[in-house]
C-alpha cells in the first residue's frame, strides 16, 4: 500500500521525506533547531520547501480527526496552528507498518511554556501568560469547542506588544459543538486546573520555576480570570429604562477586552420599566479587525490596540480628528509606520517583527522622554533604540528560538 498524503495545500517537498522510517530515525539534517515542549508523541521540526513544519506520529484515526478539527477552527478564525497534511499508509521497506503522521505549520515567533518559565518572570509577564491562556480558552468555548486536554503543554505563546497571545497546538481530544453546556465548560476548567498544576510542579521539581510562583494560586487565578471574562462576554445584565446608557457602556467594555458585539439580545419587561441585555454573538479581535480595515496590517490584538493608540495620537497631534479615518490611517502609514519599520537593520529582520519593534520603540521613547523632561522625537528614539537596545534584544530572541 503506497503512502497517502491528504493536504488542502500540497507541498511537493512532503513527498520526498523518508516516510518509510519512524520519525525518531529520520536524519538529523532534516531538523530545525527550535525550542520544544514535552510531547506524548514523537515530534520533529523539519524544513520543507522553505517552511518549517511540525510532524507528529499518531494513529490514523486521531490524525485525520485532528486535521479536520484544526481546519474547522481555522475557518472560525480561532488562534490555532495551521494543519498542513495527514500522512497514512506508512510502512518500512520490509513491510512493517508505521504510525500515521499529522503535519502542521510551525507558528513563527512562538514559544512553548517551558521556554517562558525557565527564566525568571516578572509579575506582569506572569499575568500576561495567564490572561493569554484564559482568552484562548474563552474564545474556543464561545465558538463551541470543547478542548478536552487544555494545558500549557498544548499551548504556544507569542509576544504581542508587551503582552502574550496564546494558540492551541493539540486538538486531538477536542470536539466542536453548536454550543457548550456549563458542564462541558466546567470539565475543561477542571482539566486546566489539574494539568497546569501538574506542569508547574514538574517545572518546580526541575528547578525551572521561579521560587516566587506558587502553583495553587496560579491555577486559581486562571479559573478566576476565566469566570470574569466569560461573565463579561455572556452574562445577563438588568437595569431600569432610565439607565439605557449602560447598553453602550457594556459594548465599550467588551471592546476594551478585545471583542465586538455582533448581536445584542434586548428584552423589556411587561410594564416597560426594566431592560435585560445579553450579548448573543461575540466576535473577537476587535482592535485587530479595526486596524486591518484602516491600514491592511494583520496583527495580534494587543499589537493592534497599541498601534491604534498611536494612530489616534497622530490624528490629535496633526489636528485630524474630524478627517476621514481612512485618510488619517493612510497618512500615519506613510509618515510613521513605514519609515519607522524600515529602520530595522536588514541583518535583524529574520527575528525582529515590525509590530513588536514599533511597540518597543514607543516604550523606549517614553523612557527617553521621562529622562529628558520633554517629548523625544519618535525617529530619534528609534535610532537610539537600534543602537543601544536592539542588539541585545536580538541575541535574546535568537537564543529563545534556538538560533
Amino acid at each position: 500500500m503506497p503512502v497517502q498524503i491528504l493536504s488542502a495545500r500540497p507541498r511537493s517537498g512532503l513527498v520526498t521525506l523518508p516516510w518509510y522510517l519512524a520519525l525518531e530515525e529520520w536524519p538529523h539534517e532534516l531538523d530545525v533547531s527550535l525550542p520544544r515542549g514535552i510531547h506524548r508523541h514523537v515530534v520533529r521540526f523539519i524544513r520543507v520547501d522553505g517552511a518549517v513544519l511540525v510532524v507528529k506520529e499518531t494513529n490514523e484515526r486521531y490524525a485525520r480527526r485532528e486535521y479536520v478539527l484544526l481546519r474547522q477552527l481555522r475557518r472560525l478564525e480561532l488562534p490555532v496552528v495551521e494543519p498542513v497534511a495527514v500522512v497514512t499508509g506508512r510502512r518500512r521497506r520490509d513491510g512493517t507498518e508505521l504510525p500515521s503522521a499529522l503535519v502542521t505549520a510551525h507558528l513563527p515567533r512562538s514559544l512553548p511554556y517551558r521556554s517562558l518559565f525557565e527564566h525568571p518572570l516578572s509579575d506582569n509577564t506572569l499575568e500576561g501568560v495567564i490572561d493569554a491562556m484564559v482568552v484562548l480558552l474563552v474564545r474556543l468555548h464561545v465558538d463551541g469547542f470543547f478542548w478536552g486536554d487544555c494545558s500549557l503543554s498544548n499551548t504556544l505563546f507569542r509576544r504581542s506588544a508587551g503582552e502574550f497571545a496564546a494558540y492551541l497546538v493539540d486538538a486531538e481530544t477536542g470536539a466542536l459543538h453548536d454550543a457548550l453546556s456549563d458542564g462541558q465548560r466546567g470539565e475543561d476548567l477542571d482539566l486546566v486546573r489539574t494539568n497546569v498544576f501538574g506542569e508547574l510542579l514538574d517545572l518546580q521539581a526541575g528547578g525551572l520555576l521561579d521560587p516566587g510562583i506558587e502553583p495553587i494560586p496560579f491555577v486559581d487565578r486562571i479559573v478566576e480570570r476565566y469566570d470574569e471574562l466569560w461573565g463579561a462576554l455572556t452574562g445577563v445584565e438588568e437595569f431600569s429604562t432610565d439607565e439605557m446608557w449602560r447598553i453602550e457602556q457594556r459594548i465599550e467594555h467588551l471592546n476594551d477586552l478585545g471583542f465586538d458585539v455582533g448581536e445584542l439580545d434586548i428584552v423589556t419587561d411587561l410594564d416597560g420599566d426594566g431592560v435585560r441585555i445579553q450579548p448573543k454573538v461575540v466576535e473577537p479581535d476587535h482592535h485587530a479587525r479595526r486596524l486591518q480595515g484602516l491600514t491592511g496590517l494583520d496583527l495580534e490584538e494587543a499589537q493592534a490596540r497599541r498601534l491604534l493608540n498611536d494612530l489616534d495620537a497622530f490624528a490629535g497631534a496633526h489636528q485630524l480628528q474630524n478627517e476621514d479615518a481612512m485618510v488619517v490611517a493612510h497618512r500615519w502609514l506613510q509618515e510613521v509606520w513605514e519609515p519607522l519599520t524600515r529602520m530595522i537593520p536588514p541583518k535583524y529582520r529574520d527575528v525582529v517583527e515590525p509590530a513588536e519593534f514599533f511597540h518597543d520603540v514607543l516604550m523606549h521613547r517614553w523612557n527617553l522622554s521621562q529622562a529628558a523632561g520633554h517629548e523625544v522625537d519618535i525617529f530619534a528614539s528609534a535610532d537610539d533604540y537600534v543602537r543601544t537596545q536592539l542588539p541585545q534584544q536580538v541575541t535574546t530572541l535568537r537564543a529563545a528560538n534556538g538560533g
